[in-house]
């Protein structure tokens, strides 16, 4: 070895045994995130385990159990997640063979929307069905006995019933099947396809035989996730369910918040459905990682596209009528009702007017502070969550200390955590004497970093997997630490991720609701729940404006996901 050659792996030795950060950080990081996701699951079962005095006791579980109308509300909130599952796979497994298999023109549209109800908040979408296809006011009713000149007591639809509740949970569910099954028939070899054609295979059985049965763990995994969605969700069974007179788990664990609380069933009754979705989000993994449904091989040809023929008309009224009821009738009925007087006026140039306009955006008062609030925790959240999940990913994906794949669990743990259940814990955790940050917007900027934390991670640790490690290793024979490294290096690399991971957390943080609406006051209120008061009060036309402007300004983060990223590289899909 030459004198230079060993000056330079002297320098080199030299240079990477210099300390850094990277185990601080870690110890930091991991502190961060146990405080974050483990400190309000203590709280939480600390209560549902204890008297008021704080001795041990399993009677809140007893209470629970013995009690109808909790059991009640538990198999009413199963049953709807089940329906919703179901029927979510029964209209995006055809949508997505359509777009994914089929030569049905304009696929690459009907991707785009359908991302829409991706970006469309579940509450507001009920809430616009409401406006649609309430029996008295809706405007579809109201057609409906324009048409046939039917009296006020007739109607064609009610939203206020388990089968209206379980329609509109899955108008927002169903994109998470499509997305799974879609991705999933993109990947099927034409090569198996082409082998059962040549056999004799007509399309019918080749998909029945052969297509369909490679993307079947694809549908069940998604009509788990969408499951796990409806059963966790507060919004829509809040708007709907709570009218019609009947409760779901999570309104009921709301309900136990109202006057005079009950801070102890709350928390028993969260701990049944942190249970159930955990283990409804384990079999939605063990799905998707089994092994015997993995294609192995290499290149297999571009998909084999279906000719629709004289179908296509068929096909295209399909999409049409599910991009309808998902989209185009919810945002036609906000902006109708935001431009006229009632729900019930017909939209014409003498009922037009701005007045709901002029009073969201100059005469309510919390309107203001619910923009400035929304705004400010979305930025916050959203910087601070990419900030995290970017570094703890390069400490996961590097190995860069000892036990870091702690923090890549730690950080995805939140998505087995209902909102609703952690606005129970949070509020356990925070709102005693010793922290005392319920009122304050503290409080939820906590919770939003904890619910959005594991979207920001995934979506950069999916990232690392792309950029070789040779260039950080040089970087660090040079002299620089790995935080330099990571700042100087890696993250520019990472620039389109980082920007979309920065968005999907802003999006989630604008529409976020079930752990929102347990932890906000007067003086911290949200758009989401000021929307959410308004309903109460059946004041459509200010709900109308709010939900125009949220879908206005989450529109806008997924145009600027799409478009500034193609500085650096091209622009990730829509939905991710």
């Amino acid at each position: 070895m030459t004198i230079a050659a060993l000056s330079a792996d002297s320098t080199a030795r030299r240079h990477l045994g210099r300390f850094d950060l990277s185990t601080p950080l870690f110890l930091l990081l991991a502190a961060v995130l146990c405080v974050l996701v483990l400190l309000p699951l203590f709280w939480l079962g600390y209560y549902s385990l204890t008297t008021k005095a704080g001795s041990p006791t399993l009677a809140n579980f007893v209470r629970l159990f013995s009690d109808a109308t909790i059991r009640r509300a538990f198999l009413i909130a199963l049953s709807m997640a089940l329906c919703v599952g179901l029927f979510s796979c029964l209209v995006a497994t055809p949508l997505a063979w359509l777009v994914a298999r089929t030569d049905m023109p304009g696929q690459r549209l009907v991707r785009s929307l359908v991302t829409a109800s991706f970006v469309t908040p579940p509450f507001l979408g009920a809430i616009a069905w409401a406006m649609l296809a309430a029996p008295n006011s809706g405007i579809l009713n109201n057609i409906y006995r324009w048409a046939f000149g039917l009296d006020q007591s007739q109607s064609l639809f009610d939203i206020y019933t388990f089968t209206g509740l379980v329609f509109a949970v899955t108008c927002y569910s169903f994109p998470f099947v499509f997305t799974l099954v879609a991705n999933a028939f993109d990947k099927v070899p034409s090569d198996l396809e082409e082998a059962s054609a040549i056999l004799g295979g007509k399309p019918g059985t080749t998909l029945r035989r052969v297509t369909l049965p490679m993307v079947l763990p694809a549908m069940l995994a998604g009509s788990l996730v969408a499951i796990v969605q409806a059963f966790t969700m507060f919004g829509s069974p809040a708007i709907l369910a709570l009218p019609a007179g009947f409760h779901v788990i999570t309104t009921k664990i709301w309900s136990y918040f109202q006057f005079p609380p009950k801070l102890d069933l709350a928390a028993a009754s969260a701990v049944p459905l942190l249970i159930v979705t955990m283990l409804l989000l384990w079999g939605q993994r063990w799905l998707l990682g089994r092994r015997g449904y993995t294609v192995l091989g290499g290149k297999s040809g571009t998909p084999r596209r279906v000719k629709l023929g004289n179908w296509k008309w068929l096909a295209g009224a399909y999409v049409l009528f599910i991009l309808c009821v998902t989209i185009l009738f919810p945002y036609l009925a906000l902006l109708k009702v935001a431009l006229t007087h009632n729900i019930s006026e017909p939209l014409s140039w003498s009922s037009f007017t701005l007045h709901n306009f002029h009073f969201v955006l100059f005469e309510f008062s919390s309107t203001r502070l619910a923009i400035w609030n929304t705004l400010i925790l979305g930025l916050s959240t959203a910087t601070i969550a990419t900030g995290i999940a970017l570094v703890v990913s390069y400490l996961v994906a590097r190995r860069a200390a000892p036990g870091a794949a702690v923090l890549g669990v730690l950080a995805t743990a939140p998505i087995a955590i209902p909102g609703i259940v952690l606005g129970v814990g949070l509020f356990l955790a925070y709102a005693n004497p010793t922290f005392g940050l319920y009122g304050t917007l503290w409080i939820l900027l906590i919770a939003f970093l904890t619910i959005e934390l594991p979207a920001g991670y995934q979506q950069l640790s999916s990232a690392f997997h792309g950029v070789h490690p040779e260039l950080e290793e040089a970087s660090r024979i040079l002299g620089a630490t790995r935080l330099k490294t990571l700042w100087q290096i890696t993250a520019p690399l990472l620039r389109t991720s980082l920007i979309a991971a920065w968005c999907f957390v802003f999006i989630g943080t604008i529409r976020e609701l079930s752990a929102t609406v347990l932890l906000t006051t007067a003086q911290t209120k949200l758009v989401s729940v000021i929307i959410y008061d308004l309903n109460e009060s059946g004041d459509y036309g200010a709900i109308a404006v709010l939900g125009i402007l949220l879908l206005v300004v989450s529109f806008t983060v997924v145009f600027i996901a799409n478009r500034v990223p193609v500085l650096g590289g091209a622009p990730p899909r829509s939905g991710g």
